[in-house]
């Protein structure tokens, strides 16, 4: 394997991604002490597979962040997808999410890399300097080891505000492949396109949607600046830890109308329906406080996890809101892949 991720490696990943990427964000499996569901984990994996994504991505918000306080537990939860996927022949692209300051964060990737995983995205969580100059050359440092994917976080769960003049210097990184806009906030999001459309590299860096309140749109509102279009080619999305057959279905269905250049109605129409679903999911009645739990308790219901439980004892459903994913269930199924995951489950347990 290429430890020169500004070269080889780096363009690999990128055409990767430039070829449109479902890439959900892979949950943690617990059971109700605590501890790791091997069983549930690798059943997660399984249904991501068969649903025909893209890419994996694992050590993220979903797989739990305070997952990253112990690296050798991080390193078989990593290494238990990496074997899913050899195991079922395909070979989705590989994200390993890194936390903590430049030392941890190249420690991780370095373990990442080992374990087969292709890419990493740069999560801020556990710095303890979080300003522009640090973010940065963590960012240098971990491309030392493995292509990144710069990372826009909303801040209701650890992010900050970021200034056009870091994201420029973050695409002046050759080591930087894309970069996930999640800040819930068609502003900053606005930020990052605009830097990219006037950098060099606008064509280098892929844009991937992390807003998992507006995926249809991101996915087929084109930015213009003179001849330079620039659009999200996929996304990486918590929303996608659920309902991800139907996600590959939209996201295609997206790209398709993209190249036609007419979106119909029935697709943006489906794009407020997902916005209702993650409503739900992910907790906006209490400002998502409940948003991993969120995600765990769909799986939960659908049978694939034995429990909705987080690391953190502060992490736990808000009040109403396991009665609110039953109802979004019930009128939104198809984005959920009920059918789908009631006809596999017992497979992807076994």
């Amino acid at each position: 394997m290429t430890t020169d991720p500004i070269g080889a490696a780096s363009s690999r990943a990128s055409d990767r991604l430039r070829q449109g990427a479902v890439i959900p964000a892979h949950p943690l499996a617990l059971d109700a002490t605590g501890a790791i569901d091997e069983r549930a984990q690798r059943a997660l994996t399984r249904y991501y597979l068969d649903a025909g994504v893209d890419g994996l991505a694992v050590g993220v918000h979903t797989t739990q962040f305070e997952l990253h306080d112990d690296l050798s537990m991080l390193a078989e939860v990593w290494a238990m997808a990496a074997a899913e996927r050899d195991r079922a022949g395909t070979d989705p692209l590989l994200v390993a999410g890194l936390v903590g300051d430049t030392d941890q964060a190249v420690a991780e990737a370095e373990v990442a890399r080992e374990a087969g995983y292709q890419v990493a995205l740069l999560c801020p969580w556990g710095m303890t300097d979080r300003s522009e100059h640090a973010l940065l050359e963590r960012a240098r440092a971990v491309g030392e080891v493995l292509p990144t994917i710069g990372f826009y976080l909303q801040t209701s769960v650890g992010g900050r505000q970021l200034s056009r003049d870091y994201w420029r210097a973050l695409f002046d990184l050759e080591s930087v492949v894309a970069v996930k806009t999640a800040p819930f906030d068609r502003y900053r999001t606005g930020d990052v396109v605009q830097v990219l459309l006037e950098h060099d590299r606008w064509d280098e860096v892929v844009l991937l949607t992390g807003n998992d309140d507006a995926i249809v749109a991101d996915l087929v509102t084109p930015t213009r600046q003179g001849e330079r279009q620039v659009c999200a080619r996929g996304g990486l999305l918590g929303q996608w830890a659920v309902g991800a057959r139907a996600a590959v279905a939209v996201a295609d269905e997206a790209r398709q109308a993209v190249q036609a250049g007419q979106v119909p109605l029935d697709l943006l129409a489906t794009g407020s329906d997902l916005v209702e679903v993650n409503a739900a999911v992910f907790d906006v009645a209490h400002d998502f406080a409940g948003c991993v739990p969120g995600v765990n308790e769909v799986l939960r219901q659908q049978g694939l996890l034995s429990s909705a439980r987080c690391l953190s004892e502060s992490e736990r459903l808000s009040p109403g809101q396991a009665e609110l994913i039953e109802r979004v269930r019930q009128r939104y199924g198809g984005l959920l892949d009920e059918e789908f995951v009631a006809e596999h489950r017992d497979r992807w347990l076994t």
